[in-house]
């Protein structure tokens, strides 16, 4: 019994069914089946497709920060609903890789009234130790639904993983910085930092729990979700342009010193890629034996599906002197957590095209062809859907995202018709490109089948200028399917 609870900790109404006799054996059966069927661990980072934690939900930490503690990374973030931006607290995941991630728990939850109630915004959860008190310490933007009442908030807990208990605003000469986009820097010497958009910095007290000095003022506008590195003594600043939820170009700033003077450096990615669909919100240091990698972390917004459709890009920075890039897009690679090192993976998958026989059309379809030879399968009829059957051990959809496409529901079966896998991608973007949108867990080696359906929704949203952004249709669109 022991063993059972062991393996069960993380769904105890499932095994308290079971202790009641054998239909609860049955049941409990039936979800160890769909649990066992991707027990396989990650081989890599993904970026730009869902990520499933142990218990096959989707992972939802956005606007996050990693801290790595006793050997253990630990990533917070932002929760979310797909009924709206209220918060819904803060999650704590764990990971010993980067890339498998363990729920650990609602690290700070929705507080019963208050500054992080019902009907208030929390974002941009950054979690800090602090060296002198080894207390940890979480930050946050706290503010109306309505983005009124903005300022720097935090918490505090005596474990890393919560609960953490919320303490108020955060103050400087007895007020609270009334600023919204936020992000922390911990330097070498154990100072703490909060950065602020518009390239504000502030240094925390010793304790960490109240601001003692204006390190550098405002010196652009914009410049939302600001994050920060150091190397070989330089200081690199990052920070988006204010577009909303829309991804746009990120640029830098880099100085000698924290109090400045900042040089202006230009774009971290390609322009127009639009930093590789994705807004900054931290960069890890991954130090060892022959190097450093500076993991940049970015989010993909999908409003209003931010639960459900949000993901990740998580891409090694290339830095030199003053120049920081991302040059190319890695949709997959690894990191050696001994070297400090990483490598791309160079993909030996099988390749099925969406013009193959396999893949079963229901609906109305267009194919559309491209002058480079390729082409793609669209559809924007609700309920329109494709699928294949396959025998393999993991799959990715790859598709041509552009301004005109919606959600799709991606369902992941076995051979025996038991929904392994099953979620919503966001399938638009400001740029055509073809990339993947979903990867599926590893799975037992066996007999599956992958259908994916029109949703006809959409995300779309407009802000606080009444400006409206996103899709202009409901398209899913389908390139190819990769299988291993």
């Amino acid at each position: 019994m022991n063993l059972i609870q062991k393996m069960f900790r993380n769904n105890y109404s499932i095994f308290k069914f079971f202790s009641k006799g054998m239909m609860g054996v049955i049941l409990l059966m039936n979800v160890f089946v769909s649990f066992a069927q991707f027990q396989g661990k990650a081989d890599a980072i993904y970026s730009g497709t869902p990520w499933f934690d142990q218990n096959g939900k989707v992972v939802s930490a956005h606007g996050a920060n990693i801290i790595k503690d006793n050997g253990k990374f630990y990533l917070f973030g932002e929760a979310h609903s797909d009924a709206s931006n209220a918060f819904a607290g803060f999650n704590c995941y764990s990971s010993k890789d980067l890339y498998n991630w363990k729920f650990e728990n609602v690290a700070l939850p929705l507080q019963k009234s208050g500054k992080l109630g019902p009907n208030r915004v929390g974002e941009r959860a950054k979690v800090m130790k602090c060296p002198k008190t080894g207390e940890y310490l979480m930050f946050m933007h706290a503010d109306s639904i309505t983005y009124k009442d903005q300022f720097v908030g935090y918490a505090t807990s005596k474990t890393i993983t919560g609960p953490y208990q919320f303490k108020g605003a955060l103050l400087f000469d007895g007020k609270p910085i009334k600023k919204w986009d936020m992000g922390t820097f911990q330097d070498t010497n154990g100072s703490g930092y909060i950065l602020i958009h518009g390239g504000e910095i502030y240094r925390l007290a010793d304790d960490y729990k109240s601001v003692v000095e204006q390190v550098n003022k405002n010196m652009t506008t914009g410049f939302e979700s600001p994050t920060m590195l150091k190397k070989d003594g330089v200081y690199y600043l990052i920070g988006s342009n204010l577009t909303s939820w829309e991804r746009n170009d990120n640029y830098y700033y880099t100085s000698e010193s924290i109090y400045g003077p900042w040089v202006s450096r230009g774009l971290i990615a390609p322009e127009g890629s639009l930093t590789w669909n994705s807004q900054s919100t931290f960069v890890l240091p991954i130090q060892g034996t022959q190097g450093t990698t500076y993991m940049f972390m970015g989010d993909r917004w999908s409003f209003p599906k931010q639960a459900s459709s949000a993901t990740y890009v998580w891409q090694p920075l290339t830095i030199s002197g003053t120049s920081l890039s991302i040059p190319k897009y890695q949709e997959a690679w690894q990191i050696n957590l001994s070297t400090g090192l990483s490598s791309p993976i160079n993909s030996t998958n099988k390749i099925i095209e969406n013009t193959d026989k396999q893949i079963k059309f229901s609906g109305n379809w267009q194919e559309i062809a491209s002058e480079d030879g390729s082409s793609e399968s669209k559809s924007n009829e609700k309920d329109a859907s494709f699928s294949i059957e396959f025998s393999g051990r993991q799959i990715a959809l790859y598709s041509f995202v552009s301004t005109e496409n919606g959600y799709a529901k991606v369902v992941l079966s076995n051979k025996k018709g038991k929904i392994i896998v099953s979620c919503l991608v966001d399938m638009y973007s400001k740029s055509l490109v073809s990339t993947a949108v979903f990867q599926s867990p590893i799975l037992k080696k066996g007999d599956y089948k992958l259908t994916v359906y029109v949703t006809g929704e959409k995300s779309n949203w407009s802000d606080k200028r009444k400006s409206d952004y996103g899709s202009t249709g409901y398209f899913i669109s389908l390139d190819k399917i990769m299988i291993n």
